[in-house]
């Protein structure tokens, strides 16, 4: 997105500070009251001062409310109504818990793990076009939440490789069994086959039932997507997630032993079935490592983030930590109103 162009100097908007946020380079901007009294709650501020605020995330990835009335996840998701019309969850790749209507924790894996950078579903053929997060309890350390702007990781990475991945596209194989990874229920949301069954067909998802109680699935997307707004082709896929590679030597080694190669709980191949180098792998890693940037969270931040520009992952963390999050698209002024 053309953030070298903004004015780099902070603007009042309606009693609310707004400008760069030095760790994350201009991707995403702060949003904070500037004390006048009294302060706009943000989904007031939102809907009052929309014509601006739009204008402004058609040049930035998001915008990171600090300092505004959000004391609880009840108030963070009237806040994101305001703003989002939000989406359910299904065909999920990871665990996590539903707090509230379509509102969700953060994926919950071991404090330990990194979560690697990535869009939101961007291994389906439906994305959420809107993420808004937001931070109830911080960790005691770490639990960074790092961002990273897709349109410099697509410029990062060799034309030849995205040239590939444009072609063949990106295949994801899952196999679900119980006790391993997730259950074909939760990943669905439904306990029917013939609403799995009816889900698969109608998002190009071909199935296969295992058994009694056992489910493979294998869907092929795109590699890349164009930005609705900037017309710019985008890096938007997970490979380097779903791909055996992305897993420790010893679990992968421990999987490929007790299943074999061809029935992995998730996998990655070109849409042609043929393998992806591990030298293209390291380099999608490396072009995300190179463009992540971080910010430390605070209780009662809220961070929305346009889900095709802007990548997030999770580093590892000590202590509680609970980060919510609700996905969808941009709530219409009309309904806003």
């Amino acid at each position: 997105m053309a953030r070298d162009s903004l004015a780099v100097n902070h603007r009042r908007i309606g009693g609310v500070r707004v400008g760069p946020l030095a760790e994350l380079a201009g991707l995403v901007w702060l949003a904070e009251p500037d004390g006048t009294a009294p302060g706009p709650t943000p989904g007031s501020w939102w809907q009052a001062h929309r014509h601006e605020i739009d204008t402004l995330l058609r040049r930035v990835g998001g915008l990171l409310f600090r300092g505004f009335d959000l004391p609880g996840p009840g108030a963070f998701a009237g806040f994101v109504d305001q703003v989002l019309v939000r989406d359910a969850y299904v065909y999920r790749s990871t665990p996590r818990t539903e707090v509230g209507e379509r509102v969700y924790t953060a994926t919950e894996y071991p404090a330990a793990r990194t979560i690697p950078m990535h869009c939101e579903n961007s291994y389906q053929d439906t994305w959420p076009r809107w993420l808004a997060f937001y931070c109830d309890l911080p960790a005691l350390t770490g639990g960074a939440t790092p961002l990273a702007d897709v349109a410099e990781v697509t410029r990062l990475l060799p034309e030849d490789l995205k040239q590939t991945f444009a072609r063949k596209r990106v295949t994801y194989r899952r196999h679900y069994r119980d006790g391993v990874d997730l259950p074909w229920q939760t990943v669905f949301g439904t306990g029917d086959r013939s609403e799995v069954e009816a889900y698969c067909r109608s998002h190009g998802i071909a199935w296969t039932w295992l058994g009694d109680d056992q489910l493979r699935t294998e869907q092929t997307c795109d590699a890349m997507v164009r930005h609705p707004v900037t017309g710019e082709p985008l890096w938007f896929n997970q490979a380097h997630l779903f791909h055996a590679s992305a897993l420790d030597d010893a679990t992968r080694s421990a999987l490929v032993q007790t299943y074999g190669e061809d029935a992995l709980p998730r996998h990655a191949c070109f849409g042609d079935g043929s393998p992806i180098e591990a030298d293209m792998l390291s380099r999608i890693r490396d072009a995300y490592a190179r463009c992540a940037r971080s910010f430390a969270w605070r209780r009662g931040d809220a961070l929305l983030i346009d889900n095709l520009a802007v990548a997030h992952g999770r580093s590892p963390f000590r202590g509680e930590r609970r980060v919510l999050v609700a996905m969808g698209d941009r709530r219409a002024a009309r309904e806003a109103s």
